[in-house]
């Protein structure tokens, strides 16, 4: 079976993991975001924001981690598998902080597409920060731009995910994707 493979995508603080736990309770298979358990283990090897010291790296990282998933998704015997962010994410970041990557980020991106695209603004009223998150409202709004175009460098129909009650962005998705 090769499930429909869904990208919940955003930038920090938009509500994106909420989601992701919201469809676990509803008995949706969902793979979680990998960049936090990236940035856990550096620390645990000495280096505070990896991102920060090195964002090539770190990018790395979370290519292999995301392709892994890809390729796992594909592999479900489920018929939908929701992603918490996808593999254009890595270049979006890249290019967010001006960073050079390798041509195969961008074919990683190329050889792996995704079903549906749905993605989460930049919203005041949920936006915090803490020890993983280093961003801040401004630049996760900067963040949302770059997405936008990584995204849409990759032949993808974003689908904008309308502010409300995570009950209310759950049924928008699942009614978008005729699973209610």
């Amino acid at each position: 079976m090769n499930p429909k493979k869904i990208v919940i995508a955003g930038g920090p603080g938009t509500g994106k993991t909420t989601i992701i736990n919201a469809l676990k309770k509803h008995n949706f298979l969902c793979y979680d975001e990998i960049s936090r358990q990236i940035t856990l283990q550096a620390r645990e090897d000495g280096i505070e924001q990896l991102f920060l010291t090195e964002p090539l790296l770190f990018s790395e990282k979370l290519l292999e981690g995301r392709t892994k998933q890809f390729v796992d998704a594909t592999k479900e015997l489920e018929p939908v598998v929701f992603l918490d962010r996808g593999l254009p994410d890595v270049i979006a970041y890249m290019d967010y902080i001006g960073d050079h990557y390798p041509e195969h980020f961008v074919k990683a991106c190329e050889d792996h597409q995704y079903d549906a695209i749905f993605i989460l603004a930049p919203w005041q009223d949920i936006f915090t920060s803490d020890s993983e998150r280093y961003e801040s409202f401004e630049e996760a709004i900067e963040i949302h731009k770059h997405l936008l175009d990584s995204y849409k460098r990759f032949g993808y129909q974003l689908i904008d995910v309308p502010f409300g009650s995570v009950k209310t962005r759950i049924e928008f998705i699942l009614e978008s994707l005729n699973l209610q």
